[in-house]
């Protein structure tokens, strides 16, 4: 009873919270449009798009409690990369096998790695988000923790709409703007999305154009195939503290696997990857209480790093990899 109680005086003090910050989201949506038409924005799209757009409180709600800041490795990945999902996926690959291969030799990214993203990201593209977009952004945009990614993001979207890439009705995904199969963010639209069938428009929820552009986006970050990104390993108690990363904001302490080695029980399956650089990460010292400060651990390759560029989260990379290993073994 008491639990219920406090439950509702909190959602109390958080309605008040929310109506007050709807009160200043007018006068910062007014200021925008002023900033907007700065940028080059049409009056046209500002008057469709950001007259029309609302101060979402859910969507702080979410960016306050993501996955990946509470949930242990082990329930994350076992969550986004099981069998489940891997059936799902070998039955787009089934219905789509010549259009992804073509894709995937095109770009020279593996279709495996395509299907994973793809299933993670949207569950294949059935997830794909119900939130306005535009909205989504105008409220992380307003908000002050990270205003000015998501105002530039949203200066970016507005510009695609205006050039017609991207069409005004369409705009809706998940709640921190991103947008079709493959969860493009504006800018990442803007600078990769490709239009595959050339219809005239970059539709991300086809197959065709979606798959292209995430092809295209990871063969400019600079993937690799036929290397690896991770190697679950045993790290020795001795392991300097100073060698393990906790974080995803920077990977350091890269150095060649032969390395390592001295620090890693199972080292003996390593022996190919000697010249390789790595480093070793262990995802849930900052994020599970008390945890054990050497497991779980990972050694990973530049592989890895590059997908922390799509979303720069150690459990996200350690998921799609390993959804992406399934693959590898199926398909």
């Amino acid at each position: 009873m008491k639990i219920i109680k406090l439950i509702f005086v909190i959602n109390l003090f958080l309605s008040f919270i929310f109506e007050a910050y709807a009160d200043d989201f007018l006068i910062w949506k007014n200021n925008f449009k002023i900033y907007a038409k700065e940028k080059g924005i049409s009056e046209k799209t500002i008057n469709q798009l950001i007259d029309k757009s609302k101060y979402l409180p859910d969507v702080i709600k979410y960016d306050r409690f993501q996955p990946e800041f509470y949930e242990d490795t082990k329930t994350y990945i076992s969550k986004r990369a099981n069998n489940k999902k891997l059936r799902n996926g070998k039955k787009i690959y089934t219905l789509n096998n010549k259009t992804i291969n073509k894709i995937s030799n095109k770009y020279s990214i593996d279709k495996s790695l395509l299907l994973a993203l793809m299933g993670i990201e949207t569950n294949f593209g059935t997830y794909l988000g119900k939130m306005d977009i535009v909205s989504s952004l105008a409220t992380l945009s307003f908000d002050k923790r990270r205003s000015k990614f998501f105002t530039s993001e949203l200066i970016t979207l507005l510009k695609l709409v205006d050039q017609k890439i991207i069409q005004p009705e369409t705009l809706y995904g998940s709640w921190a703007g991103a947008f079709g199969n493959f969860q493009f963010m504006p800018s990442t639209i803007n600078d990769h999305a490709i239009d595959y069938n050339n219809d005239g428009i970059i539709d991300l929820k086809n197959i065709e154009d979606s798959f292209a552009s995430a092809a295209n986006y990871l063969n400019n970050l600079g993937w690799k195939n036929n290397v690896p990104c991770f190697y679950k390993i045993d790290l020795k108690s001795e392991t300097p503290l100073i060698y393990m990363n906790t974080s995803a904001k920077k990977i350091n302490h890269m150095n060649k696997v032969k390395f390592y080695k001295k620090f890693i029980n199972n080292h003996y399956f390593l022996d190919e990857f000697d010249e390789l650089d790595s480093a070793i990460v262990t995802p849930d010292v900052d994020i599970v209480e008390n945890s054990n400060k050497f497991y779980p651990a990972y050694l990973i390759f530049d592989n890895y790093k590059l997908v922390l560029k799509w979303n720069r989260s150690l459990r996200f990379a350690l998921a799609v990899c390993t959804l992406k290993d399934k693959f590898d073994n199926e398909l």
